[in-house]
């Protein structure tokens, strides 16, 4: 059973046959043509149930096409209320009036409703919440294979490897751990192709150091690892669980004092950092990073900025005396 599918069959009791229906290929239509991650679907799911049981209970009845076509802005604001009062946070609410403006848009460019209502609610400001890089120093000592807190020197050589490619290419997490044996990057590969969001490819260029991290996993790895099987295993040959790079970091942070904000995906955070710190351009670390938008790398020149007043506040003579 497809996760569209899945997901509106849980919707069948708070939403009529027409609307159920109009669902099912919102979901599928998210899922097969714009192909956004099944994580993305089930939030997208979760959040459209919660507005069709407030509307079943604003309503006096499940909702069907019709009834959202009728809808104004008062009863999203009082959706969005009922949701605060509940203990929703600013951002689960954004992310909750966005997902049910894709499905409202979806049915507008059917021809079915007029979307305008939603999109008159304004969605709840939120506080900038800037990533935490770890230093250039905390980073080289992170994707060391030779802090020996593993058991199996293939296990540590794995983890480096992973971290390697975080830190080195930018990737994330998913991204480094969907590449395949015959994806994996050669001491002499000076680029390489990865597959990130909605299934967008970008090329990320390659330093020496993360194709000889990689050789040297391969070199220990006790597993067979070939063609479209994963490049990355665990313990018994299957594809590594993220919750294993994560573990290998928390021990990390402990040996090495590091914050609870040191996680795998802030190494993914240092690479823009650092690399805007040494001079990069916006439009390439955008590329490199493969957001979709400028304004979602931009808010590294927040994190660039905010150090600099850091180091002008400690080291400017006025300030000290």
């Amino acid at each position: 059973m497809s996760t569209a599918a899945s997901a509106s069959d849980q919707l069948l009791v708070i939403a009529r046959p027409d609307l159920n229906q109009r669902l099912t290929q919102w979901l599928d239509h998210l899922g097969e043509e714009r192909r956004l991650a099944d994580k993305t679907l089930v939030a997208y799911e979760r959040d459209v149930r919660q507005f069709l049981r407030f509307l079943t209970d604003h309503l006096g009845g499940a909702p069907g096409v019709a009834d959202l076509a009728d809808l104004k802005p008062s009863d999203f604001r009082a959706f969005m209320a009922r949701r605060r009062q509940s203990g929703a946070q600013s951002r689960s609410l954004a992310r909750g009036l966005a997902g049910i403006r894709s499905f409202l848009g979806f049915l507008e460019r059917r021809g079915e409703v007029n979307a305008a209502a939603s999109s008159a609610v304004r969605p709840p400001r939120q506080g900038k919440s800037l990533p935490k890089p770890v230093s250039a120093s905390d980073a080289m000592e992170i994707v060391s294979s030779d802090l020996a807190l593993e058991a199996e020197p293939w296990v540590e050589a794995r983890n480096a490897a992973v971290l390697t490619l975080l830190y080195g290419c930018g990737l994330r997490i998913s991204e480094a751990l969907s590449l395949t044996a015959s994806q994996a990057p050669e001491p002499e590969s000076r680029t390489l192709k990865i597959r990130g969001k909605g299934g967008k490819e970008r090329i990320v260029p390659l330093l020496p150091a993360v194709g000889q991290a990689v050789a040297t996993y391969l070199k220990l790895c006790p597993h067979a690892v070939s063609g479209n099987g994963p490049l990355f295993v665990g313990v018994r040959g299957g594809p590594l669980n993220p919750r294993l790079v994560q573990r290998a970091m928390e021990k990390m942070r402990s040996a090495l004092g590091l914050p609870a904000s040191a996680t795998p995906h802030a190494l993914r955070h240092s690479f823009a950092s650092h690399l805007l710190a040494g001079g990069g351009d916006l439009r390439t670390i955008q590329e490199l990073l493969g957001h979709a938008s400028l304004s979602s790398t931009q808010i590294y020149t927040e994190i660039d900025s905010a150090r600099l007043l850091d180091a002008y506040d400690r080291a400017h003579p006025r300030h000290r005396s």
